[in-house]
């Protein structure tokens, strides 16, 4: 028997642009309703160490910082519930969602689902994420300061990525299965000119090893395979980054709401509003450019007030 709870926002996501929202709508308020969903706090919580979010000086933990926006939010009367949306109906208002065996409706939609970084399927991987595996060079090169690091991919994000850890590492080793690089020839000539990268061709990672340092583990190597030769050796890199691209979480909302070619929503010039109203998309779901904490806030700002302008048009 499955009851019904009506609210006049839902946000559907909890990262820094969900929490945002709901800190920005509660405070009009709105009494919102924010789903946490598998990944409760976002991509900030794979992270350890934020350390260019504006307001922390020294640093902040991905996790704490994301408990901190969450207590934000319910302090001015946000309700937050560890469930995940498995179905959305936008075809009229008040829209229906459920989560587990609820339905609820609401007046309109804040969708912060984030996106999620693709990463290769390496036994070790998990233990050593955020403790030199990472997937996000703009927030973790600093770390890696005259350390041998290397960089998964052959696209633009993957030039990008080693381009931008040379100002850090001594030394960077892009990882490509092919032997051409996917990348656009800008960025291809940038990397390959600098003295500071290296290429390793038709080789791919299968694992990672470590050790203990100062009670956490530590990466000091990378097992990779030879594609041509099969051949399986080992490099000492003490730095791994994956940069083979993003995948936005939209497919719930595929068929309702207008998405680009990779599945990233697509909202109205200088508005989070999307192609149904009363539904609003912010951070990574529909920013596939900056995807920095900090923006995702931003957006997930403009959402709540471009939804609180919405209700309060409808009224």
């Amino acid at each position: 028997m499955s009851n019904n709870i009506h609210s006049k926002v839902i946000i559907i996501g909890s990262g820094p642009a969900g929490f945002t929202a709901a800190i920005y709508a509660a405070r009009a308020n709105l009494n919102p309703i924010l789903f946490e969903g598998t990944q409760p706090g976002g991509q900030l919580t794979i992270t350890t160490d934020v350390e260019n979010y504006p307001g922390f000086p020294d640093g902040v933990l991905g996790p704490e910082m994301m408990d901190m926006f969450r207590k934000q939010a319910q302090r001015f009367g946000a309700t937050c519930i560890f469930k995940e949306v498995t179905k959305v109906d936008f075809s009229k208002r008040p829209f229906t969602l459920e989560a587990d065996d609820t339905t609820y409706t609401a007046d309109s939609v804040i969708i912060a689902t984030g996106a999620s970084a693709r990463l290769l399927d390496l036994p070790n991987r998990d233990k050593y994420m955020g403790y030199g595996i990472s997937a996000c060079a703009t927030c973790d090169g600093f770390f890696f300061k005259e350390q041998e690091v290397a960089v998964i991919g052959g696209g633009d994000s993957a030039m990008e990525e080693a381009t931008f850890l040379t100002k850090f590492a001594k030394k960077v080793t892009v990882i490509h299965r092919r032997d051409e690089l996917r990348a656009s020839k800008i960025m291809q000539e940038r990397a390959l000119k600098n003295p500071k990268i290296d290429f390793m061709w038709n080789t791919t990672v299968i694992d990672v090893g470590g050790e203990q340092k100062n009670g956490h583990p530590a990466l000091t190597r990378v097992k990779l395979k030879d594609l041509k030769t099969g051949k399986e050796f080992e490099k000492p890199f003490t730095g791994l980054f994956f940069a083979i691209g993003h995948i936005p979480n939209t497919k719930l909302f595929k068929g309702m709401l207008d998405m680009d070619e990779n599945g990233y929503l697509i909202t109205q010039p200088k508005s989070t509003k999307t192609n149904i109203p009363g539904v609003f998309a912010s951070g990574d779901a529909q920013d596939s450019y900056y995807r920095q904490a900090v923006t995702a806030a931003g957006t997930g700002c403009m959402a709540a007030i471009d939804a609180e302008r919405f209700l309060e048009s409808q009224d």
